[in-house]
């Protein structure tokens, strides 16, 4: 998920605890190391039953420090301490019930517990245990006490086959999204920030992905879009505390990224248009970032149409799709805010002057108009640029990034309007 241009020359610790989702470490600590990241990794001593220290070390190019290495004599600072400073970031991957409770209790027993209390970075914990564990009320007092602490990015287990056999919540986050919390975690550090919840309590609806219009049995209508802009969008409103809901066509993203997103797929503008009528009510957020198709059959074959009698058949039958934005900012609630996304072509000053038209049309209240006519960025890229329009006439130049990065600059916008 991660190119290297993210997360390249960051310190990161990665911290294993006894849960058999330890087993997945190894792999996350590689993925990291090929983005680019200087990592050190620290083991519990139950997680040492499950994963090697010398895979680590091998995979980290760096020393698997232990419980025994707390307080070797070689030391010229206390670990725990020289360790907390170096890193940049702490990712508790898995994150045990154990380590859960030192850390929430203020413990200090162990390396680990002792790093966790002396660091002032960013902490990413992916909790993963059995489901009764889970759901125990100790535990989730516990994890709803941690999702207080600005410092630390929580991460819930998500719903799966478990290695006791059992299917319900436990399963350890994929590492898409421990990567795609990282990176976040360092777009804010580059501010001095921590990335909060602050848009706990708002619901976003977000569309992504395009949709499909069907021409006969083998032939279709559709808009270039990866979906990749609208999804990063409501993962990163999920890490902010949002609640996410994402209306998406036939993305062409990984299906990992989806995961912890109340997810709702269609296909056809039609069917894009009804289930977003559903769920509106209920959103305080709308971003409609899909790329609707601009034009769709009326009665599609249902059989192949011979190419001889294609052009005429469809041409007589295509209409243009209804505008969703334009439909949805019509049935605007109080306090609602629009956010509607344009794919332009042209200079900078054709982009915004077409995408502030837009803008005022479509009823939005804010517009982010992107060129698609430049390279490295736009469709199938994993970066981004264009100028977010608004109220009073405001552009804001959103200069060429990720499109992570740019997701959390849309969403500090929104937030600065709510």
């Amino acid at each position: 998920m991660i190119n290297s241009t993210s997360l390249s020359g960051k310190k990161i610790l990665v911290a294993v605890t006894g849960s058999i989702a330890a087993v997945k470490a190894p792999i996350l600590v590689s993925r990291l190391i090929k983005a680019g990241a200087e990592v050190k990794c620290v083991i519990t001593q139950s997680a040492t039953n499950l994963v090697s220290p010398l895979s680590l070390s091998t995979l980290s190019r760096n020393k698997c420090y232990q419980d025994k290495d707390q307080w070797a004599d070689s030391q010229t600072k206390p670990l725990h301490i020289a360790l907390a400073e170096w890193a940049e970031l702490i990712i508790v991957a898995p994150l045990s019930a154990t380590s859960l409770s030192k850390f929430t209790s203020g413990s200090a027993d162990g390396l680990l517990a002792s790093i966790l209390l002396a660091s002032q970075s960013q902490i990413v914990m992916a909790a993963a245990m059995n489901t009764s564990m889970w759901e125990n009320q100790s535990v989730k007092k516990n994890w709803n006490y941690v999702k207080t602490i600005d410092q630390v990015i929580t991460l819930e287990p998500s719903a799966g086959l478990l290695a006791c056999d059992r299917v319900g919540n436990g399963k350890m986050v994929n590492l898409d999204i421990i990567e795609m919390a990282s990176e976040s975690a360092f777009i804010f550090h580059a501010e001095n920030k921590f990335l909060t919840k602050d848009l706990k309590d708002i619901r976003f609806l977000i569309s992504a992905g395009p949709t499909v219009e069907a021409l006969d049995a083998a032939r279709q209508l559709t808009n270039r879009s990866s979906g990749k802009m609208g999804v990063l969008i409501a993962q990163a409103a999920k890490l902010r505390g949002a609640e996410v809901d994402l209306v998406h066509g036939p993305v062409s993203v990984q299906q990992d990224l989806l995961e912890g997103l109340n997810t709702y797929p269609v296909r056809s503008s039609n069917e894009m248009g009804a289930k977003i009528d559903d769920l509106q009510p209920s959103a305080q957020v709308i971003v409609m970032a899909a790329a609707v198709s601009d034009f769709k059959n009326n009665s599609p074959s249902e059989k192949k149409i011979s190419k001889e009698f294609f052009l005429k058949s469809v041409f007589d039958d295509l209409e243009m799709t209804s505008d969703l934005i334009k439909n949805q900012t019509k049935k605007k609630l109080e306090n609602q805010i629009f956010l509607g996304f344009a794919a332009e072509t042209g200079s900078d000053n054709e982009i915004i002057e077409k995408g502030e038209k837009k803008r005022v049309s479509k009823g939005c209240d804010l517009l982010m108009a992107n060129p698609i006519d430049r390279a490295g960025q736009g469709f199938d890229e994993n970066f981004n640029s264009g100028f977010l329009l608004g109220p009073k006439k405001m552009v804001k130049n959103l200069s060429f990034s990720t499109k992570l990065a740019i997701s959390h600059q849309l969403l500090d916008e929104i937030r600065n309007l709510k």
